[in-house]
């Protein structure tokens, strides 16, 4: 016979249905059975059901005990007078075991309840989450199967006797949590009782993920009949509650009637309850609530908006506007082109709702193409705009203008190739319910602001096409219409210019500025538009692009435009495709001559302030500045010639362009760089006279280069500086003073000279000679140098014939440079030939100034006592004293014979003892007006040291001529003086 021992010692997985009531029904103990019930948990519903019921029998006969104790006690007192809870509470007193019973009771009864409803769920898993049976697979392709009758099953997400043994709501989070949106309707139909508190904590747990459309019907609706939550239907497995599961007897039961084991599982949670239907402003918050935790936690916008629309059937005040930006913020999200790598920013509707109109325009607008934007206009911004002015009519502030403001906006900020496509979509020849752009003027309007607006120097062809999309009025102007419409043109190049105030217009202030102008004013700023165009893809061919706005500047500035065509006429092809053809100048010249002229409509080019004649003079100056000069003189001698230009200018422009080139040359040799251009550039005109002085200052430019003089320590000179020195003459001096040899080629200097533009100044010649002359004496080299003095004193010579009157400049300038030149030779004691000092010195008092004679005579007087001095030396050698005596007198005669032969009489102190002292006095108060020095090493630093050595006589005759000699020498150097070198 069973026993309670055999019940323990089996298995959960051992337990059967058959072997449940073979176990349990012998022991007669109905209290041990249906506490043995309840303590064992099962997975198998079959099972659980027979241990369930067969606990539910052995407590019935204490729940018929209880009854019927209460009944006789009833009948006893009365029923008015029992107070049933009292009466049960003794019996449960005095027969605890009953107590017990009837608290198991209700615990298998809720059991059951549960057991019923698990097998309830397990027939409505969610799509896709169920197996089929392996005989159903078998006969997948059956066509004569029946889904219908094919029995779908699956496994929740928890097993059966964790069902049995959690509370109620946890078991709904678990299947709101999975998404068993059918097993969550049951639940809430059979026990509603114990789950409507926790409705909207139940529903927070659904994914945000999850479609809606899967539980549309558990969200929380509006009962209009109430206007308040529609509350669930409630479908119970049992209709009528057992006895045991009555107030009185649960209040009736004491505590020790139940033992912690036997405790109903469930627990309630902690989050907020709702007891109370919620009101419809607190239905529409939750689904706020939730719509915002789908859209910040998921992105799904798409989710969000299902949401609204599912909740507007169900009669949820305040979702109207949300619902109309969540539609909006999906055309966004899914209807509008995207990046092509997929990574958009994501959307939230708070991020959405912070966004200005034209913002969202943008956003919606940002990556369609020129071929796709008019359609995603209409698709996308358009019924955005719609909205927007539905809504301003609802709140009482009707603004008509919106559409057309916020389009016209976006417009004018995007680049010109967008702004083509909507032009292109605008086509007055369009029907105007098709057109983006409905009015003509103002899309007129529109494109002016666009295109003088933008800083484009690439996108002629989209400017153009821009055009050509405008309407065109045949509309006929007086000429005082035209002068309005060019007035208002020339306002606009003023309003375009830049200013402190408004350091860059923009299309908007254009389109301001554009606004008030009437029909006629626009037709002809189009006209105008028209000529800018073709002049602004002019400009670009040769790489001078400007901005479209440039020719509204520059229309009354001269100043500009010739700027321009410079910039034309030099930079055209680019910097690395220069133009090298005939053709390709004459290409050039064309069209320039055509932003000169006047178009049809009487409208000038963007050259039109500059004359014709002007365009070819800076086209001929671009084109000699490239230094295709083979090609200059090809289109001058082409058939095609249309440099119609005097011989003269011809001949200033190639001096200009020389000199330019020249001017920046960094070196003076003329056989390479940018002095040969320069040279060769003279070579393009016919030869003239002033072309010749230009080529022959280049090359003596080039020779200067040659003799490395220089400008400063290590730096040579630059042809730039040569151009700039006055006096050219000091060049020569820089040459002889830094060449040791140069002296020597008299000639090149001269030639030199010559070049340097002093060809006819018989001055230069003389200050030229004296300097050779000087630099031979600084050399010791007194044959060149007396060589260099006869043909300077020739040089003067002839100067003097030539003029009578001798009073000229030049004569007197070339005369005192000679007298002081020979003067120097003269007096040098290192030079010999005494004849030939003689000679110059005589020249000196011939050439010289009445005041300076004496000065002149004091040396020759000295050089010609050391003469007679010498020669007697000489003679005494031969002759005795007496013919030593006898010649005395003679040379005195000789002297004065001299004299006479000068025309100048002899001073009669020249005769007396002190006539040596007196003129060495007189030559010293002349000296002292000499503008230069001659103080030097060691030799006498004015001419009273030379005064001093004439009075010392023979006795210190070695010693005066050394002094004398250096004196010389360092009297010499100040010719300087004379010819302008420092």
């Amino acid at each position: 016979m069973p026993s309670p021992q055999h019940w323990l010692g089996l298995l959960d997985n051992e337990l059967t249905v058959e072997n449940i009531p073979s176990t349990l029904n012998p022991i007669k103990d109905d209290l041990w059975v249906a506490a043995a019930c309840v303590d064992r948990v099962l997975d198998d519903a079959a099972v659980q059901r027979v241990l369930l019921e067969t606990g539910r029998e052995r407590t019935a006969a204490a729940l018929r005990r209880s009854q019927a104790t209460l009944a006789a006690l009833q009948d006893e007192e009365g029923a008015e007078q029992l107070n049933p809870s009292n009466a049960l509470t003794s019996h449960f007193t005095n027969l605890r075991a009953d107590a017990q019973l009837c608290a198991i009771r209700t615990l298998i009864l809720d059991r059951l309840d549960r057991l019923n409803t698990y097998v309830e769920i397990c027939k409505v898993p969610p799509k896709g989450s169920y197996d089929t049976q392996d005989t159903q697979d078998e006969w997948e392709d059956d066509p004569w199967a029946d889904d219908a009758d094919v029995q779908k099953t699956a496994e929740p997400p928890f097993t059966l006797s964790a069902f049995l043994t959690n509370s109620l709501l946890r078991s709904a989070r678990v299947l709101a949590l999975h998404q068993w949106f059918g097993a969550l309707g049951i639940m809430f139909e059979r026990h509603s009782p114990h789950l409507w508190p926790y409705r909207l904590f139940i529903l927070d747990g659904i994914p945000e993920h999850a479609a809606p459309l899967s539980y549309v019907d558990l969200l929380p609706a509006v009962n209009t009949t109430t206007n308040l939550e529609k509350v669930w239907p409630s479908k119970p497995w049992r209709t009528e509650p057992d006895w045991s599961e009555t107030p009185q007897v649960r209040n009736a039961l004491p505590e020790m009637a139940l033992t912690p084991d036997l405790s109903p599982a469930f627990a309630e949670s902690s989050a907020a309850r709702h007891d109370d239907p919620l009101s419809p402003d607190e239905i529409s918050q939750w689904y706020k609530t939730r719509i915002q935790q789908i859209i910040s936690f998921t992105g799904m916008i798409d989710v969000a908006l299902a949401v609204v629309q599912h909740a507007a059937p169900q009669s949820v005040p305040g979702l109207d506007e949300m619902g109309e930006e969540l539609s909006l913020l999906a055309r966004l999200v899914y209807d509008a082109p995207q990046a092509d790598d997929g990574m958009d920013d994501d959307w939230t509707l708070d991020r959405w709702s912070a966004m200005d109109p034209i913002a969202v325009v943008r956003a919606y607008l940002a990556h369609s193409t020129p071929d796709t934007l008019a359609k995603d206009i209409w698709r996308l911004v358009m019924p955005y705009l719609f909205v927007l002015e539905s809504r301003a009519e609802r709140a009482g502030n009707p603004d008509p203008n919106i559409q057309t403001r916020i389009l016209y906006e976006y417009i004018l900020n995007v680049p010109l190739e967008t702004a083509a496509a909507v032009f292109e979509a605008s086509k007055p020849i369009l029907p105007k319910a098709q057109r983006i752009i409905q009015n003509d003027e103002e899309m007129a309007r529109l494109a002016l602001a666009c295109l003088y607006g933008s800083n484009s120097l690439e996108d002629w062809t989209t400017m153009s096409q821009i055009f050509e999309c405008l309407p065109a009025w045949d509309i006929s102007r007086d000429d005082e219409q035209e002068d309005a419409a060019d007035t208002t043109i020339v306002s606009l190049g003023a309003y375009v210019t830049p200013s402190t105030t408004r350091p860059h217009c923009t299309a908007s202030d254009l389109l301001i500025f554009f606004q008030p102008l009437p029909l006629s004013s626009l037709s002809r700023a189009l006209d105008i538009l028209d000529v800018h165009l073709e002049s602004g893809e002019i400009l670009s061919r040769w790489s001078v692009p400007a901005p479209l706005r440039w020719f509204l500047q520059s229309n009354s500035d001269i100043a500009e435009q010739r700027a321009w065509a410079n910039r034309m006429a030099r930079r055209a092809g680019g910097a690395d495709d220069k133009l090298n053809t005939v053709e390709d100048w004459e290409w050039l010249l064309e069209d320039m001559l055509k932003l000169t002229g006047k178009g049809d409509s009487g409208i000038r080019g963007a050259f039109g302030l500059l004359s014709e004649d002007e365009v070819l003079r800076i086209f001929l100056s671009g084109l000699l500045s490239t230094g295709n000069f083979s090609v200059a003189k090809a289109v001058l001698i082409s058939p095609k010639n249309k440099l119609s230009l005097s011989a003269e200018a011809l001949e200033d422009i190639c001096l200009s362009c020389s000199r330019e080139v020249y001017d920046n040359a960094s070196s003076g040799n003329y056989t390479y760089g940018d002095m040969k251009l320069a040279y060769e550039c003279l070579d393009v005109p016919p030869p003239s006279e002033r072309l010749l002085k230009e080529k022959e200052f280049i090359e003596a430019t080039s020779r200067l280069s040659s003799f490395n003089v220089m400008s400063a320590p290590g730096i040579p000179i630059s042809p730039l500086e040569i151009r700039l020195t006055k006096d050219r003459l000091s060049l020569v001096s820089r040459v002889l003073s830094s060449n040791n040899d140069a002296y020597k080629h008299t000639e090149v200097i001269l030639d030199l000279v010559h070049k340097l533009g002093l060809g006819n100044s018989v001055v230069a010649q003389v200050k030229t000679l004296a300097m050779l002359a000087d630099t031979a004496l600084q050399a010791e080299d007194f044959i060149r140098a007396y060589e260099t003095s006869e043909r300077m004193i020739d040089t003067v010579s002839s100067l003097r014939s030539s003029y009578p009157e001798l009073d000229t400049p030049d004569v007197q300038e070339a005369s005192e440079v000679c007298w002081v030149a020979c003067y120097q030779l003269g007096r040098q004691p290192e030079f010999d030939d005494v004849d030939e000092k003689l000679s110059l010195l005589g020249r000196a008092l011939e050439l010289c100034r009445p005041d300076k004679l004496h000065d002149v005579l004091v040396a020759w007087r000295r050089l010609e006592n050391e003469d007679i001095e010498a020669r007697e030396g000489r003679l005494s050698s031969r002759h005795d004293g007496s013919i030593r005596k006898s010649n005395t007198p003679n040379t005195t005669t000789s002297l004065r014979s001299r004299l006479q032969d000068f025309h100048l009489p002899s001073p009669p102190l020249l005769n007396t003892p002190d006539a040596a002292a007196l003129a060495s006095r007189t030559f010293r108060s002349v000296a002292a007006n000499f503008p230069f020095s001659v103080t030097g090493r060691g030799r006498p630093s004015s001419l009273q040291e030379e005064e001093r050595s004439s009075r010392s006589g023979s006795r210190r005759r070695g010693e005066g001529d050394e002094l004398a000699s250096q004196a010389t020498r360092v009297f010499s150097k100040g010719i300087g003086w004379l010819i302008g070198d420092d």
